[in-house]
């Protein structure tokens, strides 16, 4: 395959189109769940329209070779922790306001510092460590054990980014051998077999209606996945991360629009702490990757 041109503004609304369209996916499970489906049957239904759906897609473009991989024994370990991070990722909203729990989801680039010096042994400078001193702080302003947001939600909320910043880490290995489409549809292909598992103890007869949602929730899961992926080939990850602090709007409006939350005042002193510190790392890495390029040498961070 051709590498595509560097196209930044491009890849910037393909993030856009996405952090909205996972948004209103985030909002829909929610809603969902709320409508009487059982949660492990939301997940199933997610993952399962997916590969239908990609393949169908490949098909008519005769593109089905791009799903080749030599590494499914990886891709079944990425299937195993990305269902136990959906599980965090969509359990935090069913148990919070939007808001609280996309803001708590924000702290994926502090757990990754952390996880980069410990699991990947990479140094780590004081504009990084400061950042994540900053961020959790913001945690600890949002989900005081004083507070107005319950203590096993606001776990799972950090749960959420801290599985989003380990299965990143399985995500950047894969990226070496196999592309981002295949990665998604395996990781589709591969979890709802596992999902599966729940389906005798959770599963029950649906309205329409609740049929409808969730065919909703398989369309809008595929299309989500696929423009995350074409934002990654038109632009670089440090261009396009920062758009997904977008995903707070979508979240005020939509707790707002439909169940009546507004965010209490610690979140609002809360959220900035997280969403400065997300934005030194990202400034940070972009500085330390520029450094790498015209140097050819990893700097001191």
């Amino acid at each position: 395959m051709t590498s595509p041109t560097h196209r930044p503004l491009l890849a910037m609304t393909l993030r856009l189109a996405a952090v909205a369209v996972l948004a209103t996916l985030t909002m829909m499970v929610k809603y969902t769940v709320d409508a009487g489906v059982a949660f492990p049957e939301v997940l199933f239904w997610r993952q399962l329209l997916t590969v239908p759906m990609l393949l169908g897609w490949l098909a008519l473009h005769h593109q089905t070779s791009r799903l080749r991989t030599q590494r499914l024994p990886a891709h079944f370990r990425r299937a195993l922790l990305g269902a136990a991070g959906m599980g965090f990722t969509f359990g935090a909203p069913v148990l919070l306001p939007l808001a609280e729990a996309t803001t708590l989801g924000f702290t994926t680039p502090l757990f990754a510092v952390v996880f980069s010096a410990l699991l990947l042994k990479e140094a780590v400078g004081p504009y990084r460590w400061a950042a994540v001193a900053i961020g959790f702080a913001g945690v600890l302003v949002i989900a005081r054990p004083d507070g107005h947001l319950p203590l096993f939600g606001s776990l799972v909320g950090l749960g959420a980014g801290l599985m989003v910043a380990l299965i990143s880490i399985q995500i950047r290995d894969l990226t070496r051998t196999d592309e981002p489409l295949s990665i998604v549809f395996w990781f589709a292909a591969l979890s709802t077999p596992l999902l599966a598992l729940f389906l005798p103890f959770y599963a029950s007869a649906h309205t329409f209606e609740q049929w409808g949602l969730l065919a909703v929730i398989g369309v809008l899961g595929c299309v989500g996945q696929l423009l995350l992926t074409a934002s990654l080939r038109y632009g670089q990850v440090a261009t396009v991360i920062v758009m997904d602090y977008s995903a707070l709007g979508w979240a005020c409006f939509y707790g707002w629009a439909i169940w009546g939350d507004v965010p209490a005042d610690t979140t609002w002193l809360g959220a900035p702490l997280i969403l400065l510190a997300g934005l030194i790392i990202v400034w940070r890495e972009h500085r330390l990757g520029k450094t790498r390029a015209e140097a050819g040498t990893l700097p001191s961070p």
